[in-house]
């Protein structure tokens, strides 16, 4: 088998899906992002909680010939935007400014400002065009564009230099999952007097700027194969605000961290409250977290890297971080004092639109008993490795655990359901599938949930695991959380079905995840389960996708 492996073409290989819609043009740690319009482009900023339009810097770039023709663009690569026959390129100069270079004589630059102000000034040899902090613009002439140009393609060369090698049919997209991650890091200078320089690499410079915990989790999972330093420096973010009690913030982000409803806007605030549980004190901020996950990343990361001395400090740590979050979830969101934690909130369980919240909160959810058994699980091993704790009382909470989550099993329709202040939910959905992840199921449990997975009516869909059975009354293949297909869900189902002893069907699942990518065009946030494109309102580039994406090539081309 042959493989691409110069960085120059495997940056090749994820120009052919930069299409400038779907895929934007930026440089990783850059807030600037270029979208095609018309013949040209536009021009905006990326900013945490704030939509494109909101972020307006050109509502258009135009390249003009003499005769004031635009001159098209005909390509696009991670370094440039190619005008015409190389008539002209667009380029950054650095992460705040774009350079607009002609090669060839009588060009002109357009540009119209978000006020409906045009302008025209001639590209001789290259016009540079500086972003402020407010995206007010300048724009100056440049004799540097070359010198420009060139280090934009060294940076994205030296970016694609630690692109992971694998199979024939899944390195191109594998080159593009990559690009999308290297082009959706930001930095994030606000909080350098507490970590020093840091970078996020958000889930998409699209309207998701800021670093959620478990997209971190997922999205160093994927980094870990070519940028293993980068994978720790997401689980140094989501691991480094946690709250006296120890409880992990949802986000972190240029602001700061979102951690409860007072981080919130006052309006999100009033609003998040009067959602809230119906067992907690409706005056006391509501936490917002993110599901336990964070010994499941520590441990994919920690296979990537050197077990030196300085490795296994950085690791224990972040142990104690996390044995902190996982009592905190018995002792802070256990709210109903049964001994299984609920979730306060849809947004801890990063399912927010899951019609399992259609009822009053809190809700237990088989996903959040499965979470829990499996870190604590994983934390007794942590524990007979380094030798700085005691591993007995993570195993008997996670037999506890599991006699809990066991509960929520009903043998008669075949569900882990939910329940809504402890009233039962009906709906059959993802979530009941994640206590596979236990790998503690008994025999008849776990063959009737990996019966559902091929029959058509509950997760037997063509393009793999609907986040809500296709038979349920509450099933829509377009709409978030309750239908469509999302590659972090159905990465965390093979991972269960390896944990559960059938690495066979695992393997299979996690080809045809590899497969729905590809054929639905790039790592979009959801897929339609039916056809496996694009679901209507998913976000394209995604971290998430992208990461599991590089990682599941990984695993399967080895």
């Amino acid at each position: 088998m042959t493989l691409t492996t110069a960085p120059e073409a495997l940056a090749a290989l994820a120009g052919r899906h930069l299409d400038l819609v779907r895929a934007p043009f930026t440089l990783p740690s850059s807030r600037v992002i270029v979208f095609r319009e018309g013949d040209g482009v536009r021009v905006h900023t990326s900013e945490y909680e704030r939509s494109l339009d909101q972020c307006r810097v050109l509502d258009a770039l135009t390249v003009r010939d003499a005769a004031s023709h635009a001159v098209p663009i005909t390509a696009v690569l991670p370094d440039r935007v190619v005008f015409g026959d190389d008539a002209a390129t667009l380029v950054f100069a650095g992460t705040e400014a774009l350079s607009l270079g002609a090669a060839a004589p009588g060009l002109s630059a357009e540009w119209t400002t978000p006020d409906a102000q045009t302008r025209l000034t001639p590209l001789a040899p290259a016009v540079r065009i500086d972003v402020a902090p407010d995206r007010s613009v300048k724009v100056t002439a440049s004799t540097r564009h070359d010198d420009d140009a060139d280090a934009s393609r060294t940076l994205w060369h030296e970016w694609f230099a630690r692109c992971p090698l694998v199979r024939e049919d899944l390195q191109e997209m594998t080159a593009f999952c990559w690009w999308v991650l290297g082009a959706n890091v930001v930095s994030l200078p606000r909080l350098r007097e507490q970590l020093g320089e840091v970078h996020a690499v958000v889930p998409s410079k699209i309207g998701y700027v800021g670093l959620w915990q478990w997209d971190a989790y997922f999205i160093a999972a994927g980094l870990r194969h070519g940028a293993p330093e980068l994978a720790r420096e997401q689980l140094d973010l989501a691991f480094g605000f946690p709250s006296p009690d120890g409880q992990l913030p949802d986000v972190v982000h240029e602001e700061g961290v979102l951690a409860t409803s007072d981080d919130l806007p006052r309006a999100d605030r009033d609003r998040l409250r009067r959602a809230g549980s119906q067992i907690a004190d409706p005056g006391a901020p509501v936490p917002l977290t993110k599901p336990p996950l964070a010994a499941w990343a520590l441990r994919r990361v920690l296979e990537a890297l050197p077990r030196t001395p300085e490795t296994e400090t950085w690791a224990r740590r972040h142990l104690e971080t996390i044995r902190r979050s996982q009592d905190w979830w018995f002792a802070g969101s256990d709210l109903d004092g049964d001994g299984m934690p609920e979730y306060g909130h849809p947004y801890s369980s990063g399912l927010d639109d899951s019609p399992i919240f259609d009822g009053p909160l809190p809700t237990t959810a088989p996903d959040l008993g499965a979470y829990l058994v499996r870190q604590d699980l994983e934390l007794a091993r942590f524990a007979e490795e380094f030798g700085d704790a005691d591993p007995q009382p993570h195993r008997e909470r996670a037999e506890r655990t599991l006699a809990k989550l066991l509960d929520l099993w009903d043998p008669e329709t075949g569900v882990f359901t939910a329940r809504a202040a402890g009233e039962r939910v009906g709906t059959d959905a993802i979530v009941g599938l994640m206590p596979l992840l236990t790998g503690r199921l008994p025999d008849d449990v776990r063959d009737t949930l990996v019966a559902a997975l091929d029959d058509p009516s509950r997760y037997g869909t063509p393009w793999g695991l609907p986040t809500v059975a296709a038979g349920d009354p509450d099933f829509s293949p377009e709409r978030m959380w309750r239908g469509p297909v999302w590659i972090n869900t159905n990465t965390l189902v093979a991972d269960g079905l390896t944990a559960s002893g059938l690495p066979g069907r695992a393997r299979e699942l996690a080809e045809r995840t590899l497969a729905l990518v590809i054929h639905g065009g790039g790592p979009h946030e959801y897929f339609h389960p039916y056809t496996g494109e694009k679901a209507g309102t998913a976000t394209t580039a995604f971290g998430w996708s992208a990461a599991l994406f590089v990682d599941l090539a990984v695993r399967l081309s080895a």
